[in-house]
């Protein structure tokens, strides 16, 4: 179910008969996955379905026991722009029980540029516009062990956002957040995307984001079962094989309640 990129730009993400394992227990067990750029894909199944698996496969934090992966084009052994990545894991205190502030925790998202370099001032001006775009900035001197989980996670995203990544990843954002910072989390996604970023979530429920996804893709033991435009998107019009439409969207539907 590999679907391909727009046009001849190479695919942010591609997963071709991925397999993976933890802890010795096989977990994906050939899964097809494609991110054009500008696309936003959100993976969808119940827990256990492989879908955290999935995206560290994708960053390199699980290694492949089989099939292939490229960033941007390039095999994954070899890739080393980190930079154009920016990834947001499952919810976790963002100081990570070391005491810091919210502006130092989203500077470290500018280290993958700089190495041993000193900061700069348009790192400090990206710093102050990431945690704008978040509703942060006035926080921005603030222990972070001192906010509440959804401000937590702002600032977990502002880290991923400081780099303007090509490619925002992110593991279950909407997780234990409250309303208001789940419509923070829809209005940032949607600007990165209107700067053609490319965007690959873990969702248990599409929520404020509905609007932004181009294609849900649905996991069951390690698989991919369905990958198409989710539900009442207005994405799926015009196809034909309306019955197996129809089917296709149960089993999308299925995978948001799980």
């Amino acid at each position: 179910m590999d679907s391909a990129p727009h046009d001849s730009t190479p695919a942010a993400v591609r997963l071709r008969c991925a397999q993976a394992a933890q802890g010795g227990r096989p977990v994906l067990r050939g899964i097809d996955l494609t991110v054009a750029p500008g696309e936003v894909v959100a993976l969808l199944g119940a827990n256990g379905s492989g879908k955290s698996t999935t995206i560290k496969t994708v960053i390199g934090s699980v290694p492949l026991t089989g099939g292939e992966r490229e960033l941007f084009g390039v095999p994954g052994q070899r890739f080393r722009d980190w930079h154009r990545i920016g990834y947001v894991p499952q919810r976790t205190t963002a100081a990570g029980g070391v005491p810091a502030t919210v502006r130092e925790v989203v500077a470290t998202g500018r280290l993958a540029q700089h190495r041993l370099l000193p900061f700069r001032r348009k790192d400090r001006v990206a710093v102050d516009a990431a945690l704008a775009a978040v509703g942060m900035l006035e926080r921005a001197g603030d222990g972070v062990a001192d906010l509440s989980g959804g401000q937590q996670q702002r600032v977990l995203i502002a880290r991923a956002l400081v780099g303007a990544p090509e490619l925002l990843i992110m593991d279950e954002p909407m997780a234990g957040v409250d309303l208001a910072s789940q419509q923070v989390l829809a209005d940032t996604l949607r600007e990165q995307v209107e700067r053609g970023a490319a965007v690959l979530l873990v969702l248990h429920e599409l929520g404020p984001l509905a609007p932004l996804i181009d294609r849900a893709v649905l996991l069951r033991d390690g698989l991919v079962v369905q990958d198409g435009p989710p539900a009442g998107s207005g994405h799926e019009h015009g196809h034909d094989g309306d019955h197996h439409q129809d089917h296709h969207h149960t089993e999308i539907r299925q995978g948001l309640l799980t």
